[in-house]
This record gives structure tokens, C-alpha cells and sequence, in this order.
């Protein structure tokens, strides 16, 4: 073969892979490096995820951002109805252990109170702690003498001031008003149960309450209306004991009862200033406390300027 046709044949196999490399799926930069189309895809969806990541970083920022902001000017968010319950009731309980009225539980509490009663939970609450109690005095039996004793708590049960704004409802405010009718019939059935179990099992009942004697002939008659019947005993305030503080009031009501002879056996109540007994021999037990009650106090707090 000629020299001529020997260079031709070499142009003719350059024309070739020329026209080979224009077919193929490559992307050419203007640096000269090639991309096949499965790595430009990938390199395009890597670029994609970056985005989105990048995007979902500087919301994220921004979230936490305004919660610190809102931390700061004093504001809680709660996420669920389980963060209201928890937040209230920490503040229902500061409360109580300081005395304060029902004004310092935050206003958001109200609502979620009034679907606490509504929604049944408080009578879920109330069986299951009376089908503890229940429970707890099916095991033991009293003394033949008669001298082991319950004590329970009776104020959040029944009314015993007659010019009390709990007995009066003088207040305007329907949807508390309902609200606290409810709670105190619900708790006043449960009780009343766990009070009739007691007595058909032999044991003797000592009612206790907050409220001055002078009272004592309503008291009487509320609960005999509300059919408690054949207490032991029922013990109010004296005159010269309205400045003593809860605990130290019960504190001595029950050094009383056993001075007399008495075996305190266990205590019911929904105030923890009455089960402050350090006797392990004295089972206590904390009924659910009245909730909307405690706005009740709030709103009549706000009408009367007090």
C-alpha cells in the first residue's frame, strides 16, 4: 500500500471514532471533562437533597429561634393536651401547698378543667382511687371493740357554710357554675359509695371539716340529705382554733381522736393538709381535688374587687 493510501485509511478511522464519540450519551464541560447522563442524574439529585437539606436546617433555626424568643418574654408553649394537664396541675398543687387561692392557676387552665369534668375523666380518676380503697380494707378487718377508725374528709363532699359563695353561686359565669354542680355530684356519689362499703364491713367513720361549729346543724343536714348516715362522730372547727393553719389544725384533731383510745386506721381526703400523719400505720389516701372550684374563688374574686 502506498504512503498515500496509508495516510488516507488513518483519516478515514479518526473520521470513524469521531462520529462514534458524537453518538454516546456524554455531556462535554468547557474544561473538556465528560459526564455520562446516570452521573449527571445523580449529581443533579445530590444538588436537590443539599437544597432541601439546607432548607429544612434554616427552618429548623428558625423554630428555635422564636422558642427562645418566647422563653425569654415569659411565654410556655404547650404542644398537646398532655402539656396543659401537667402544667396546671403543677400549679394547682403549688397552690395548695402554699394556701394561695384559686386567681394564681393560670386562666389557660380553665378550659382544659371544665373538659377534665366534662370529658369524665374526673370520675375515671375518683373510681379508680375508690377501687383502691376499696381494695385496701377488703384484706384487713376492724377490731371487735370498735376503736380502729377511718377518717375522712367531708368539705369538698358536702356544704357546710351556708353563706359560702360555693353554696350561693353568686357569680355569673354558667359554664363554671355547670362545671362545678358536676364535679361535686360526681365526687359526692363516689364517696358516698366508699362510705356505705366502709360501714357494711364493720368500720367506724369519724367526719372531719374545716368549718366553725356554728355550722355543725347544717352540716349535719346536708349530709343526711346526701344519704350519710350513723357516723361516729363529726368534728368542726372551735372557735379558738381559726387561726391555726391546716395541718397543725389536723394535727391536733387527730392527736385527739387517739387520746380517746382511737386507731387511726387510714385517712381520706383531697387536701393534703389533712394527710400529713407521719405514722405508717395510718394509710392515706388523696381523693381528686375540685377544679373548677378554684376558678369559682377566681371569679368571684374579680366581681367583688378583691
Amino acid at each position: 500500500m502506498s504512503a498515500y493510501a496509508h495516510q488516507m485509511e488513518q483519516q478515514y478511522s479518526a473520521v470513524n471514532l469521531s462520529d462514534d464519540s458524537d453518538t454516546s450519551s456524554h455531556y462535554v464541560l468547557d474544561s473538556g471533562f465528560y459526564m455520562t447522563s446516570f452521573t449527571a442524574t445523580i449529581f443533579l439529585s445530590s444538588l436537590a437533597i443539599l437544597g432541601v437539606l439546607l432548607i429544612t436546617l434554616l427552618v429548623s433555626l428558625a423554630i428555635m429561634l422564636q422558642s427562645c424568643e418566647s422563653k425569654n418574654s415569659g411565654t410556655i408553649e404547650l404542644q398537646n393536651t398532655n402539656d396543659y394537664y401537667s402544667y396546671c396541675r403543677v400549679h394547682s398543687l403549688h397552690a395548695e401547698l402554699n394556701s394561695l387561692e384559686g386567681y394564681d392557676i393560670p386562666n389557660i387552665c380553665k378550659d382544659l378543667a371544665i373538659h377534665y369534668i366534662k370529658g369524665g375523666q374526673y370520675a375515671k380518676d375518683l373510681n379508680l382511687i375508690v377501687s383502691m380503697i376499696d381494695d385496701y380494707f377488703k384484706s384487713m378487718r376492724p377490731s371487735e371493740n370498735g376503736l380502729d377508725v377511718v377518717l375522712i374528709d367531708i368539705d369538698d363532699i358536702v356544704p357546710s357554710n351556708p353563706y359560702s359563695s360555693n353554696f350561693y353561686h353568686r357569680f355569673h359565669n354558667d359554664s363554671i357554675s355547670n362545671c362545678v354542680k358536676e364535679e361535686k355530684d360526681v365526687k359526692l356519689m363516689f364517696v358516698l359509695r366508699l362510705y356505705m362499703n366502709l360501714q357494711t364491713s364493720g368500720w367506724s367513720i369519724i367526719l372531719l371539716s374545716r368549718e366553725p361549729e356554728i355550722y355543725q346543724n347544717v352540716t349535719i343536714n346536708h349530709l343526711v340529705s346526701a344519704g350519710f348516715r350513723d357516723w361516729s362522730s363529726l368534728m368542726m372547727r372551735a372557735e379558738d382554733s381559726d387561726s391555726i393553719k391546716g395541718n397543725e389544725y389536723f394535727s391536733r384533731q387527730r392527736s385527739e381522736i387517739q387520746k380517746k383510745g382511737f386507731h387511726i386506721k387510714s385517712i381520706i381526703s383531697s387536701h393534703l393538709d389533712v394527710l400529713t400523719a407521719p405514722d405508717n400505720r395510718i394509710r392515706n389516701f388523696l381523693l381528686p381535688g375540685h377544679v373548677c372550684d378554684k376558678f369559682e374563688h377566681q371569679i368571684e374574686s374579680i366581681d367583688t374587687g378583691h
